[in-house]
């Protein structure tokens, strides 16, 4: 037993970590330690869809091995300079010299680099603080579906290797966790996408609606109450872009000037990477021709 369960246990806290469901669902930093804390969550999926795992996911579709850093400082600096990386800037300071940012538009125009620093307070922070605890996997609206297709085909989302779906969430200004509707929805997405592909591979006449249900028995695996009511919220959203460009986070994007970020964000299906946290940073292991993994020297 982990020093982290043993704390949880001790303190009656038990009833935070969602026992016994194979798909679990939480909030922020202090959520996905508590799924954590457990000790029987096999793989962590982070959303955060403005703009997190959203750029994670544009830069590892162009090759790209993305290191999640919480905070963009001189830390951040030598953290970037010891992995041979470039350091994303935040999305107002980019410059020739610094094309690269937390912004997925930006991100596209960019020249390609091989090793990317990514910081970022909401679901770079979640990822870096878990990244030794099992595997963790950048999830957003552009990679759901495939998302779903693979933790399913890794044997995620059972009683015998749960996935817990951490929404990151944004911060109000004095730091406490404001939930944000986009990762919600993204969190549904992935939710009702594993649950329909493990429920494919059990039964293929089970449905996606069936198998999100809670309580639900879906070869072996139970969806939370909590991630039941995540993918029911996804899948009752008749127009998912709109609804991200009109909540908050999308029109504080907006009236900033980065509109394109939130484009880019609600391309739903777009990707078929899926990015897995190894060896620090971010890279798809469904990728044939990613040239940075695990494995490799640099």
């Amino acid at each position: 037993m982990g020093k982290m369960q043993q704390t949880q246990r001790a303190s009656g806290e038990e009833w935070s970590a969602q026992g016994e469901y194979g798909v679990r669902f939480e909030w922020g930093p202090e959520g996905a330690r508590r799924l954590m804390a457990a000790g029987d969550v096999a793989c962590l999926v982070v959303v955060d869809v403005l703009s997190f795992t959203t750029a994670v996911s544009v830069a590892v579709d162009a090759g790209t091995k993305v290191f999640p850093y919480a905070w963009r400082d001189e830390s951040a600096v030598a953290f970037a300079a010891e992995r041979d990386a470039e350091l994303a800037v935040g999305r107002r300071a980019v410059t020739a010299a610094s094309p690269w940012s937390l912004s997925p538009a930006a991100l596209r125009l960019a020249p390609f680099t091989p090793r990317l620093v990514l910081p970022s307070p909401n679901g770079s922070a979640i990822a870096a603080a878990a990244g030794t605890s099992g595997t963790v996997v950048a999830g957003c609206l552009r990679n759901a579906a495939a998302v779903g297709s693979w933790l399913a085909g890794q044997g995620y989302g059972g009683p015998e290797r749960p996935v817990a779906v951490v929404a990151a969430g944004e911060r109000w200004a004095e730091g406490s966790l404001r939930p944000a509707l986009e990762d919600l929805l993204g969190a549904g997405a992935i939710i009702s996408a594993v649950a329909s592909a493990v429920a494919a591979a059990a039964a293929p006449a089970v449905t996606a609606a069936a198998a999100a249900t809670a309580g639900s028995a879906v070869n072996g695996a139970r969806v939370s109450p909590e991630a039941a009511v995540a993918a029911a919220s996804y899948a009752s959203c008749a127009d998912v872009a709109s609804a991200v460009a009109d909540c908050a986070s999308g029109r504080e994007l907006r009236a900033s000037g980065f509109a394109e970020d939130v484009a880019v964000a609600v391309e739903s299906g777009a990707s078929e990477r899926v990015p897995v946290l190894a060896a620090e940073g971010f890279f798809s292991p469904n990728s044939p021709d990613s040239p940075d993994s695990p494995n490799s020297p640099n």
